[in-house]
């Protein structure tokens, strides 16, 4: 600084408070830290340059020590072995003890030297037929130790000698035995010779090569062999003979393995090789052995996190990555089912259904629970993603089919999500493969690629999973049907049809046909096997791939299950003509054999009853009837059972007398008279018609939501009230009853969440759409129900209370909320409801339609279909002025009106499925007056529902007919106006 001026000095004050003093301590200490740790690293260096030095003096005494008896063995035994015998192989001999003490792979005498020891070896064994007296004399169990020892490094240097030149003699590496003279097949075949499973120390030196890492130097070798490209064919080269005695060990009893890390197991470092199976046939044959492959599948699942497990140099191998997913589908596909993976197929089951109890193997819970670890949501994406991630890149137009790399990919990750789909639980993976990969737009654009331009046989070629008989579109069909359907559970409506996501509705009706065409080829062209056994799927015992019929008879489940739900779609909101799910080939014939058992017409009905044409379906249905009724007949003569039935208690009356009844009295006539209000039998005789309106009654009670059975959705549709039970106490019974007694009707059909809790569908979308953290709503797997006033709390999954909803789990939380809300609240009233239908309705029958159908073949009056199947009586014609204005005033009438005069003259508001030309007998118009007079024109027109009657007197106006016709229709007097 320069002067100032001023000769005094400052003081300097530390404006934070803290004294110079202090300021100097803190200083002090961080120098002596800072000297301690510059002390502790030159220590440090000092001792580590000396453990250097000590190593680097040890190793140079021992390979001068190694270079000493090196020449004393050659010296001893001569440079070509001329004084070596079968004794030097004996215990008392110097000759192993000081090969093994300074043998250097990296050394061409010590290579050779070793190659002619195996060769000597060979020799003597082939000679005598006895390698333990070679090795042990004639005591091997006094000498036992020394011995093992010796063979346990005679075999790891011989595998360490063809690893260390495994590039010098890559050639040599794929050969078959008969090369005998060649050097690395006599150092294998030497190893092999040691590891014959009836030797004493078969155990000890597979132990040792295991604590070794034996398997990372086969990689080595192996993946070297794979470059030479010479791979012989017709028996199993040597290399490959090692292998298979390596992992065939497991098996043997006792055994001392130790259980190595995964990252030098064979799973991680052998398993993992690109093309394996192509390079060694014969050990996939051995690994097949059951006892084998559940070995190794549970080491596989023992693993917690495979990136760290696999070896480094196939981060990125696309070729492993399809290697892989074969080698898990081969895997996989050795184990039966779990006891977890049928859940779902298993709740959807109607709990009136009886069938035969099939017993199945299953994995035991433990390694199903491993497994499922195993492969989990990262596990699959990883493999979809390397697998597909260089297809999504590239740009294929429709012209072009798919190329080699692309059916490889395809089919590897096809072969083992079908797999996967049939062993492991479907909630575990489905949700990850729709919403988290681009399986399904991928899958479909290759699906639609090799359609249009007819590759599915060179996909038939190309993938190793198809057996020669199977088409090639049944893989990628078995995996994209499920998948895209668990997709469509959850997809809105504005996805569907507004966005189009993730199919265009154009390419969804394409997708239309290839279903249909497939389907109608596995059910009808070309069936799996006859139509009587097509339960159950057979158990999976190939290992060259699934049987044919198993695959078959699994593509023909999902896709019918994926085209009844895009059936569904359609039927919500139009986007393809109904003829779309029609088959082409359904005739006469198709029809007469669908009515009989067993064949395969009337399979088709059962699993996938929209191929065949709706009036075609409702043809056979009323032949089933016809026939029922035709068995039931003589029955019914005999049988005559008559019910008084109050019209104000009609449902209490009904339910306590019919309930009683047998079911083939209820498959009998039944005759029904009704009591007034006053307590006076109406007029009439039941010859049907009364029947009808009883029946008719019955339902207007019953599915009324002031009596608590039923609830109305906010689309005036119906559905089993959740609650009844807290109304009625025998509410189940009366489900029961209804479901016995309206043989014609069918429990209401649930179209979709939004009808039936609008604002529980829009919190779902809410959340399936929610762009932040799912997990700050503090939601969790509980559903909370709310009956009158009476709150439950119900847990979703086991300790769901516990388990809060996040991103990665918030697609399942909507599909347990969307199954409970529709099916689980409502199971008890739907099941006892559906058992008392199937007393008098085949199941089967009913489930040849969807309820869209059976909703819409029972809604409205079609007046022009009625007219022109209208017979006339008593003076009226076709063209009689009466008839005219009967006709213009009943298609004024409104749609309820309408089925009200339906009902007032055929006993029933609901007109035939197929049309009035099938209303037995035909519908009759009848003059009811023989004048004109006044006191004639006042009556009220009459019907006689048993004969489908109108009686009409000659009304002069239509304001007088509609007048009088109306009130004829609301009085509801019963019988009375007879």
């Amino acid at each position: 600084m320069f002067f100032s001026g001023d000769s005094s000095i400052r003081k300097r004050v530390d404006m934070g408070g803290r004294s110079s003093k202090e300021r100097d301590r803190q200083k002090l200490v961080e120098q002596t830290r800072q000297e301690r740790k510059r002390r502790n690293r030159l220590r440090e260096q000092t001792s580590a340059a000396l453990t250097i030095q000590k190593f680097f003096r040890g190793r140079k005494a021992v390979e001068a020590e190694q270079a000493k008896v090196r020449e004393q063995f050659f010296t001893t035994y001569g440079r070509h072995f001329q004084n070596v015998d079968r004794r030097s192989f004996g215990p008392d001999s110097e000759f192993l003890r000081q090969l093994l003490f300074f043998f250097d792979a990296q050394n061409v005498g010590d290579f050779s030297a070793l190659v002619e020891t195996c060769r000597l070896v060979q020799n003597f064994v082939r000679d005598t037929g006895d390698a333990v007296s070679l090795f042990a004399g004639m005591d091997y169990s006094s000498k036992n130790a020394l011995v093992d020892y010796r063979v346990k490094q005679l075999a790891f240097a011989c595998i360490q000698a063809v690893h260390q030149n495994r590039n010098q003699f890559k050639a040599q590496l794929l050969i078959t035995p008969d090369e005998s003279s060649l050097p690395t097949i006599i150092l294998l075949e030497a190893v092999v010779l040691l590891l014959d499973p009836k030797l004493p120390w078969g155990c000890k030196i597979v132990r040792h090569l295991l604590q070794r890492n034996i398997y990372t130097l086969l990689r080595g070798i192996v993946l070297a062999a794979k470059e030479s490209m010479k791979i012989c064919t017709g028996k199993a080269s040597s290399l490959e003979r090692l292998l298979m005695l390596l992992i065939s060990h497991v098996g043997h009893n006792p055994c001392t393995c130790p259980i190595i890390d995964p990252r030098w197991s064979f799973s991680s470092q052998i398993l993992t090789i690109p093309f394996l199976w192509r390079l060694f046939p014969y050990l996939k044959e051995v690994f097949a052995r059951r006892g084998l492959s559940q070995h190794y599948i549970h080491q596989m699942a023992c693993v917690k996190n495979h990136t760290n497990v696999l070896p480094g140099d196939i981060s990125a191998d696309f070729p492993v990555a399809i290697d892989v997913a074969a080698v898990m589908t081969f895997l996989l596909q050795a184990l039966p089912p779990m006891k977890s993976s049928n859940r779902e197929s298993k709740e959807s089951e109607d709990e009136m259904d009886v069938g035969d109890e099939i017993t199945k193997k299953v994995v035991s819970r433990d390694l199903e629970q491993q497994i499922s670890n195993a492969i989990d949501a990262r596990f699959l994406l990883q493999l979809i993603n390397v697998l597909f991630g260089e297809i999504s890149l590239v740009n294929h137009s429709c012209e072009e089919g798919p190329d080699d790399k692309e059916v490889a990919a395809i089919g590897a990750a096809c072969a083992f999500l079908h797999v996967t789909f049939n062993i492991l639980p479907l909630e575990h993976i489905m949700s990850v493969l729709a919403y988290r990969t681009e399986l399904v737009p991928l899958l479909w654009k290759f699906i639609k690629r090799c359609h249009e331009n007819q590759k599915w046989s060179f996909l038939s070629e190309k993938l190793a999973y198809l057996s020669a008989d199977m088409p090639g579109w049944q893989l990628p069909l078995a995996v994209f049907c499920p998948v895209y359907k668990h997709m469509l559970t959850i997809v809105d409506n504005e996805e569907f049809y507004e966005q189009e996501t993730p199919l265009s509705l154009s390419d969804i009706r394409c997708l239309i046909v290839i279903l249909r065409q497939a389907l109608w080829q596995l059910l009808w062209v070309n069936p799996a096997m006859p139509p009587n056994v097509m339960k159950p799927v057979p158990e999976v015992t190939s290992h060259r791939g699934q049987p044919l019929e198993s695959t078959q008879q699994r593509v023909s489940i999902v896709t019918a299950e994926l085209l009844s739900q895009l059936q569904d779609w359609n039927n919500r909101r139009q986007f393809a003509p109904p003829s779309y799910f029609h088959a082409d080939a359904v005739n006469d014939y198709f029809i007469s054999q669908a009515v009989q058992e067993n064949t395969r017409a009337y399979t088709i009905l059962k699993q996938a009853p929209f191929l065949v044409p709706f009036t075609s379906r409702v043809k056979i249905f009323t032949s089933q009837l016809a026939a029922a009724r035709q068995r039931d007949g003589s029955h019914s003569v005999f049988t005559r059972n008559r019910f008084r039935i109050r019209r104000d208690h009609i449902l209490e009356d009904a339910f306590n007398q019919l309930s009683a009844l047998s079911e083939d009295d209820l498959r009998g006539l039944i005759r029904i008279s009704f009591v007034n209000e006053f307590g006076v039998e109406e007029a009439g005789i039941d010859g049907g018609g009364i029947f009808k309106d009883f029946m008719e009654n019955i339902t207007r009670a019953a599915f009324d939501v002031q009596y608590g059975l039923f609830k109305e959705t906010a689309d005036h549709l119906l559905y089993p009230n959740p609650g009844s039970g807290m109304i009625h106490e025998q509410h189940l019974q009366f489900f029961h009853f209804l479901g016995t007694v309206l043989g014609k009707a069918m429990h209401n059909y649930l179209n979709d969440l939004p009808s039936l809790d609008p604002e529980l569908y829009r919190h779902l979308i809410f959340l399936k759409h929610f762009k932040g953290d799912i997990s700050e709503l503090e939601l969790y797997f509980v559903i909370l129900n709310n009956e009158y006033g009476e709150q439950t709390e119900e847990e979703l999954l086991p300790r769901g209370k516990n388990i809060r909803v996040t991103n990665e789990n918030v697609i399942t939380f909507i599909h347990l909320v969307s199954n409970h809300r529709l099916n689980s609240q409502i199971r008890q009233q739907s099941s006892h409801f559906l058992r008392g239908f199937q007393q008098l309705i085949q199941k089967d029958w009913i489930e040849m339609f969807d309820g869209h159908e059976l909703q819409g073949s029972l809604d409205g009056l079609d007046v022009d279909d009625l007219r022109s199947n209208t017979n006339y009586a008593g003076g009226y014609h076709s063209e009689h002025y009466v008839i005219e204005m009967f006709w213009e005033v009943l298609k004024s009438f409104s749609l309820e009106n309408q089925m009200k005069f339906l009902k007032f003259v055929t006993g029933c508001s609901r007109g035939p499925l197929l049309g009035f030309k099938y209303l037995e007998p035909l519908f009759c118009i009848q003059r009811a007056a023989g004048s004109s007079s006044e006191e004639a024109l006042d009556r009220l027109p009459t019907s006689a529902t048993c004969m489908n009657l109108l009686k009409l007197p000659p009304y002069r106006s239509k304001e007088q007919m509609a007048t009088k016709l109306l009130y004829a229709i609301s009085a509801e007097a019963g019988f009375d106006l007879s």
